[in-house]
């Protein structure tokens, strides 16, 4: 795992004080990851983000006044280079897609151990998006049992198709560049190509979309 050196300042926004304080306890022991302020629901959030430098945001989805979905769409139109991993629950999966849709970055179940807290602050941190691999096995599932309508075409090359899959690995544009003998500056325009094309607004709402339409086969 690429070493990060820049110290990023962590949110936590959760209506439960229990579940803050030790997930702030967790998070203590994490280099490079510094725990600066914490909010009870989105309007305490959105009031905070307001006063105090935030790089990273683990959200809660249900919460009362504001809840996560309007608080991460809120956000990310006054501070759009701001990131959110969401703080999910097993039987969350209808909000899923509203999150993904409202900007957020990553995936990570409450119960998580630290490691996977920690790779999931590392993957936003460098750029990328991060799915509990439980739960991206639940959303495979999910759409396995769904009828099987066509699905709609999308005019995809064949480089763009491979660069989806890489994305999906959890590959940055550089790594992918390597991987192909590209430039990172090609790799991102063929990102913002697969972006419009795909209508999706970030990678993880391009991975879901690749999953969903089986242009990627992200079974482990």
């Amino acid at each position: 795992m690429k070493t990060i050196k820049k110290t990023y300042n962590l949110m936590i926004v959760d209506d439960h004080a229990l579940f803050r304080n030790g997930l702030k306890l967790i998070l203590s022991s994490l280099p490079n990851f510094k725990v600066v302020a914490e909010a009870s629901n989105g309007e305490e959030f959105l009031n905070t983000l307001d006063l105090i430098p935030v790089d990273i945001v683990l959200m809660d989805i249900e919460m009362p006044v504001l809840n996560g979905i309007e608080a991460t769409k809120l956000a990310l139109k006054k501070q759009p280079n701001l990131k959110i991993i969401t703080l999910s629950m097993y039987g969350d999966e209808e909000y899923y897609h509203k999150m993904i849709d409202a900007g957020a970055s990553g995936f990570l179940l409450k119960d998580s151990d630290i490691d996977e807290v920690h790779s999931a602050l590392n993957s936003v941190a460098e750029g990328k998006s991060y799915f509990s691999q439980e739960l991206l096995q639940n959303l495979i599932k999910n759409f396995q049992n769904q009828d099987e309508n066509p699905k709609e075409t999308f005019d995809l090359s064949a480089r763009e198709v491979e660069i989806i899959d890489l994305i999906c690995q959890g590959f940055s544009n550089i790594e992918i560049g390597e991987k192909l003998f590209l430039s990172k500056r090609t790799v991102e325009k063929h990102r913002a190509n697969i972006l419009e094309k795909t209508n999706t607004k970030n990678t993880a709402s391009l991975v879901m979309f690749a999953i969903k339409n089986k242009i990627v086969d992200v079974e482990q």
